[in-house]
Order: structure tokens, then C-alpha cells, then sequence
């Protein structure tokens, strides 16, 4: 473990070099007790300069302070250089050198989805999170949720999968011998508790600096089969996680927002240059990530969970079964971009069928 935890901690050690290392047969042992021309030679490096010894026993050194730590609190370290390793980020030459993670949840499980939004989410956003989640957590019981451990859409993420049952996965952007945000100390505790995991790829004593969270983010992209993003500003944090998803084919989900709200300007950005698919029910995913539960045969033709509803008639159920609240007639018509008279009618058809419910103020809900 010593010298696992040794070589993530050497400047310009990297996926390559690791990927390298194992190629021609030098194992994580040899690194650290060849010299430093026959390291060189062997790995046909110029100007190995950074893999001079003192360079190596500095790193070594380092390595001890953190193995304690680790002994200490029962930290796992996942290293590139092992078999180990969780395979969906050991292919990425951007995977981190070493994991360090608290808790028994496997990093690599079969059936994963990271949830990622703003730290300013609204009702809409949060509703949606946790139907989803619930939703999701009937059919894949086995499903671990990804998250960020922020404010906002992460912890609505991690909150919805502890609720249903499922594991979750928050990582974070610093040292695991703290917690960031503070806030969410008790919950991080709840996560380890209920079977799932702290993952950072910082040793102990790295504070959450800016950076960190933007190295944070491709980690939450990477590790599942699928990212959704549930609300974002166009320049938010999330972004970022998106377009990492997305540049290593991952399958990316946005769910649609009002115009004009800055919160979904990010999503509707990414719907809208084909970055992302429009995502509004637990049955978009499973047709977007071909998910299918055991036992049932779910139509994937349809977009929803209720295949009786097609086309705008689904469109509206579904926007309408996240809110909390009555919905406005003006909101949904900006919402949904349908026609006055197309919506006036439908909503007429959905009263009747006992799908929906007016409310003083031309006011709208979902029933059932």
C-alpha cells in the first residue's frame, strides 16, 4: 500500500505511465527501488529528471504519513496500477493515480447514475430528483446513485437514495479527514452507514480548493453508466460534468426547464445542441441507458411510466406529476412550447380522464 500510495503522489506520474509500467512488466515495487537510469532506460523516457530517487523517497515519505491515516480509519486506496481498480475510470487517461475511499460500496458496481444540478436548485428540480430516485429504486434495487456531496441537487441525490434504499456515492473534493460542506457531515455519516461510500482522490489535508471541485466533477462523470443533470446555469459547475460524460460516451440527461430561468439554462442548452437527452421520468432512463427490469417488460417505445399516455397528453402528466404545487396554465404553455389551443384541449381530455385537476387561479396538478 506504501508505495501504491507513494506513485500517485509523483509529479508527472500519470495514466500513461502507469499504463506503461505495466506493459513492459515493471511493477509499482520496481518503481521505487530502480535507479534512476535503468527506470529511465527501461521506460525509454528523456529527461526522467522527475523520477530521480530523492524525488521518489520524498514521495515515499509522504506516503507514510498517509498509509497511517489510512490504517487508522479503514480507508480503502484504490490504485491504477492494480487489477482493482475500478474499470470505468481506469480507462480514461484522466483517472486518478489513487482512489481513497470510506465505506463497502463498490466503486465499479453494476448498475450506477450519477445525479449532478445546481447548489441553488428549486422545488421543481428537487421534486424531480426524488420522484426519479423513487421511481428508479422499485424497479433497480441494486442501483447506486452518484453525487457531489454540494448543496442543492447533490444532496437531494444522496438524500433521495438513503430514503428508497438504495447506496450512494458522494465525492468529494478534498482530504477524507473532513467533510465539505460541514453541513453535511451527519449525512456523509449516513451514507457509510447505509452501505455506501466517501470517494476523493486527495490525501488527507488537501482543503477543497476551487480547482479541486472541477477535477472532482470528472470522477462523477466517468464512474456511471449515465449523468443527469437536474438543473444548471449555463456556466455552472455541473456543465463540466456534463461535457466530460459526454466526451468519453457516456449517456448524458438533462431535464428540460422554463425559459428563462437561469437554473435550466444550462440544461435547455444541453437538449438543445443535442449534448444531452430530454429526461422527465424513471422511463426515459432505462430508454436511454437500455435498462431493463427483471420481471417486467417495459415497452421502451414509450417515454413514460404509464403506457397508456402518449405523445402531449404524456408530456404534460409527466411535467405535472414533479410539482409540488398547482401549476399555471401560462407556466406550462412556456414550458411545454405547446400551442394555447392544443393545451386547452388536452387539459380538457385529462380532467375528464381523471388524470388532472383544475385549481382556482387556472391552476393545474397531476392526479395519481
Amino acid at each position: 500500500m506504501l508505495r501504491r500510495i507513494a506513485l500517485s503522489m509523483m509529479k508527472g506520474v500519470t495514466p500513461a505511465v502507469v499504463s506503461r509500467m505495466t506493459e513492459i512488466g515493471i511493477s509499482v515495487d520496481d518503481f521505487f527501488t530502480l535507479s534512476t537510469a535503468e527506470l529511465s532506460d527501461m521506460m525509454h523516457l528523456r529527461g526522467a529528471s522527475r523520477l530521480q530517487e530523492h524525488f521518489r523517497d520524498e514521495a515515499l515519505e509522504r506516503a507514510r504519513t498517509e498509509c497511517r491515516f489510512v490504517e487508522n480509519h479503514s480507508i480503502r486506496v484504490h490504485s491504477l496500477a492494480d487489477d482493482t481498480y475500478p474499470l470505468p475510470l481506469a480507462e480514461s487517461e484522466r483517472a486518478p493515480i489513487a482512489l481513497y475511499g470510506i465505506g463497502e460500496c463498490p466503486l465499479d458496481a453494476p448498475r450506477s447514475l450519477s445525479i449532478v444540478g445546481t447548489r441553488r436548485c428549486t422545488a421543481y428540480g428537487a421534486g424531480f430528483v426524488s420522484k426519479l430516485v423513487e421511481d428508479l429504486a422499485v424497479y433497480f434495487p441494486d442501483l447506486v446513485i452518484i453525487s457531489g456531496l454540494a448543496y442543492g441537487i447533490d444532496r437531494e441525490a444522496h438524500e433521495a437514495a438513503l430514503r428508497h434504499g438504495l447506496r450512494t456515492i458522494a465525492v468529494v473534493a478534498h482530504g477524507l479527514d473532513k467533510v465539505y460542506p460541514a453541513a453535511h457531515r451527519d449525512l456523509a455519516a449516513r451514507i457509510v452507514r447505509s452501505g455506501g461510500a466517501i470517494v476523493s482522490e486527495y490525501p488527507s489535508g488537501t482543503p477543497p480548493m476551487p480547482g479541486n471541485f472541477l477535477e472532482r466533477n470528472r470522477i462523477v462523470a466517468l464512474l456511471p453508466a449515465g449523468v443527469i443533470v437536474a438543473e444548471s446555469d449555463i456556466k455552472g459547475g455541473s456543465m463540466s460534468t456534463a461535457a466530460t460524460a459526454h466526451s468519453y460516451s457516456r449517456e448524458v440527461m438533462a431535464l428540460p426547464g422554463r425559459v428563462g430561468d437561469s437554473r435550466s439554462a444550462g440544461c435547455n442548452h444541453l437538449i438543445r445542441t443535442h449534448r444531452a437527452s430530454l429526461v422527465t421520468s424513471a422511463a426515459d432512463v432505462m430508454e436511454t441507458l437500455g435498462w431493463q427490469p427483471e420481471g417486467l417488460n417495459i415497452n421502451h417505445t414509450g417515454r413514460n411510466l404509464f403506457p397508456e399516455l402518449e405523445g402531449d397528453t404524456a408530456r404534460v402528466y409527466e411535467l405535472l406529476r414533479f410539482e409540488r404545487d398547482p401549476v399555471p396554465f401560462d407556466e406550462l404553455h412556456a414550458r411545454l412550447g405547446l400551442p394555447v389551443h392544443t393545451l386547452t384541449a388536452l387539459l380538457g381530455e385529462m380532467e375528464f380522464d381523471g388524470l388532472v385537476t383544475r385549481h382556482p387561479g387556472n391552476r393545474f396538478s397531476a392526479l395519481g
